[in-house]
């Protein structure tokens, strides 16, 4: 470890200065630089505010990474030339993809045994402050009938390599748009019905802070398991600002008991988190609060900017990779115990790639 900390600012945009400050918090320059993509965004020709880019970094390229990045970041310290993806002039990745992010109302992951669906229009619900879906193109319908999933379904098992989703290991339900949590509680029986119709077996994940009462839990147990809760806790602070008011009724002192509550039903339990909205402490005790009530490891994304409004809203100092790669220590000091591990397909913005502390969680 060096005898001094490297120079831990938004200036630390070359190579051999990101490589210093990964080595001083003990994290693969892979992993860095995969970090800093995320938090810089690209800077590029194509005028879009987000897409979907697949990269393969120079010093490890046998693993491709799919990030969700801005492409127009003028002051982003990575400069996309054709395929190539430079930083301070130095090609440190391949970009072999380039795809508009836009709100669909399905789509695959995991190498196609996970599907993820938007049933209630994602790309309608526009309350969150940091959140970009109002940048997104729509192409989302609501799906209020059961016949409208099940035709989701099947248009999904024709873009399937397999041409069927009985393989399928999880569905999860991504949305913003469930107000009441009764409505949640319906749509996701409904959902279990069609996928049972289909021949589909797999967990039902939901992304949501609606669900809150033991009987909605308990009723998901009788209707829609087997289950997961993604609880979207998102920030610790701040929260009236942040968060548009259905999520910011669910205060940081109740998400503890949603979590009990979902497992005591049977259910596993996690939460999602957008690490550079809060400052390190009130992340490091929200997430120590949380994190023996989870069964799976929980959705942490570096925060995103997308416009000089979104990038007000970052907490002090996360406009720096040194914060991230603080936070990531922190975090794995909590989580480590669990014995939990993030899995690469659960995140598109995470702080963990090639390693989890000192274990490797996939081929350099």
């Amino acid at each position: 470890m060096p005898a001094t900390t490297p120079r831990e600012s938004h200036t630390t945009t070359d190579l051999d200065a990101m490589a210093a400050l990964a080595a001083h918090h003990g994290v693969p320059i892979e992993d860095a630089l995969l970090i800093a993509i995320n938090l810089h965004g690209i800077s590029s020709p194509l005028n879009r505010h987000r897409a979907r880019v697949l990269i393969r970094l120079a010093t490890a390229p046998a693993v491709p990474w799919q990030v969700i990045v801005p492409l127009n970041a003028a002051a982003s310290p990575f400069v996309l030339d054709e395929d190539t993806l430079l930083l301070a002039g130095l090609p440190v990745a391949t970009v072999t993809r380039v795809d508009a992010d836009e709100a669909v109302g399905g789509y695959f992951r995991n190498d196609g045994r996970a599907a993820t669906l938007n049933p209630n229009a994602r790309s309608r619900c526009v309350g969150c402050a940091f959140c970009p879906n109002t940048l997104e193109a729509a192409a989302d319908p609501r799906l209020s009938e059961q016949r409208a999933v099940r035709e989701l379904l099947d248009a999904m098992a024709h873009q399937h390599p397999a041409g069927t989703l009985t393989g399928l290991e999880e569905v999860t339900v991504s949305t913003g748009c469930f107000e009441r949590e009764q409505a949640a509680v319906d749509h996701l029986g409904n959902l279990r019905t069609v996928l049972t119709e289909v021949g589909i077996t797999a967990r039902i994940g939901f992304l949501t802070s609606v669900l809150r009462s033991q009987s909605a839990f308990n009723a998901l147990s009788r209707t829609a398991g087997p289950f997961v809760l993604r609880m979207t806790a998102e920030c610790f602070t701040r929260r009236d600002l942040l968060l548009k008011a259905s999520k910011a009724e669910l205060t940081r002192q109740q998400m503890p008991r949603v979590l009990r509550r979902a497992v005591r039903a049977g259910h596993d339990a996690s939460f999602t988190y957008i690490v550079g909205l809060d400052d390190l402490a009130a992340m490091e005790d929200g997430v120590r609060d949380l994190a023996p009530h989870i069964t799976e490891f929980p959705n942490l994304q570096v925060y995103q900017a997308h416009n000089r409004i979104m990038a007000g809203l970052r907490a002090p100092g996360a406009t720096d990779l040194a914060f991230y790669l603080k936070a990531r220590t922190v975090l794995e000091d909590i989580l480590g115990p669990t014995g939990l591990r993030p899995q690469a397909w659960e995140c598109y913005r995470p702080l963990w790639h090639f390693t989890f502390g000192p274990e490797r969680l996939v081929p350099a």
